[in-house]
């Protein structure tokens, strides 16, 4: 059992906290290791491959790309945050993590989801310019822009999670110290305190209105004007053309937002689910983003595509 403090001499605070692999059935945690490795040597090998291919070619070092990077970025900082300590409870059955640990690792793992949430924003509108104004796209979206929309994504990210520790730090635990997950979120590190958490509460139902509640009505609001401008084009393939190029940005929005909301929806009102479930939906939430977003751009963009064929492969590409 952790050691424990007191906390205002009538309770008790844990200085660990226990995460869990599979619940109920931890002899079978292995089950889960092998893949899960997998899934993280796949997601830092394609978010790596998409920073070298972009970094190294100066015909790709454009807004469109220059986000694609950032996100990459985020999905590879997403990855090193969790994935270490999902495997070693999985793998190794090291299932303790200090409170310092804890409070740490969520915050980086809260201010990621928000930078990635906040270049989907950038790419919306970086889509909303290419279609609109193709022939000043880089004129409309010069490097100083570029770096003033990437730095205020970052600073977003940063100022949104970095209120979670401190606000954690200030609680009291003494109902249990086993987390739900493999990895520390702060509500699933908040629930499980003994004093009033009105203002943790408040913080995050505040933030999601503020950030995700905005990010998706701006995203939704650059399509709307998309398909505005993709109407007024009056060749049908052109049309096409214009919409294929939203595809990988449209794959990347569903693949981020369908699991954050999935295991919001989980936590509010699958209570009376499996645990397994939950379990599966956590997993889904941190590792499935990061490893499809580079499969979807690689897949998607005939120009990161021959790129790589051509670095990697010596050879290009047809498609």
């Amino acid at each position: 059992m952790s050691a424990i403090i007191s906390c205002n001499d009538s309770t008790v605070n844990y200085d660990h906290f226990v995460l869990t692999g599979i619940p109920g059935m931890q002899e079978k945690n292995s089950w889960v290791a092998f893949p899960l490795g997998v899934l993280y040597v796949l997601t830092l090998l394609g978010n790596v491959t998409i920073l070298l291919v972009i970094k190294t070619d100066e015909s790709l070092h454009e807004p469109m790309y220059i986000f694609l990077s950032i996100l990459a970025c985020s999905d590879l900082g997403l990855s090193v945050s969790t994935m270490p300590t999902m495997l070693s409870v999985y793998w190794f059955d090291a299932a303790e993590i200090t409170f310092n640990d804890c409070i740490t690792q969520l915050f980086f793992i809260h201010t990621f989801q928000w930078v990635e949430s906040g270049v989907l924003v950038a790419m919306a509108f970086d889509r909303f310019i290419a279609i609109r104004d193709p022939l000043r796209y880089r004129l409309l979206l010069p490097n100083s822009v570029i770096a003033k929309l990437g730095i205020a994504v970052l600073s977003r990210g940063f100022c949104v999670g970095f209120p979670s520790p401190f606000l954690l730090k200030r609680l009291c635990f003494c109902r249990s110290n086993v987390l739900s997950h493999s990895y520390c979120l702060h509500p699933d590190v908040m629930k499980l305190a003994c004093t009033d958490t009105k203002v943790n509460f408040l913080y995050g139902l505040i933030m999601v209105i503020v950030t995700l509640g905005l990010d998706v009505a701006f995203i939704l609001a650059s399509y709307i004007l998309i398909l505005k401008t993709v109407l007024r084009i009056a060749s049908h393939e052109e049309r096409l053309k214009a919409l294929n190029t939203c595809v990988s940005h449209i794959c990347t929005i569903l693949i981020f937002y369908v699991p954050m909301i999935g295991v919001s929806l989980v936590h509010r009102f699958g209570k009376h689910l499996s645990p397994i479930v939950h379990m599966l939906m956590a997993n889904i939430y941190v590792a499935v983003p990061p490893l499809l977003n580079p499969i979807v751009y690689c897949v998607k963009t005939q120009q990161i595509r021959q790129r790589i064929y051509k670095k990697f492969l010596g050879k290009k590409t047809r498609c």
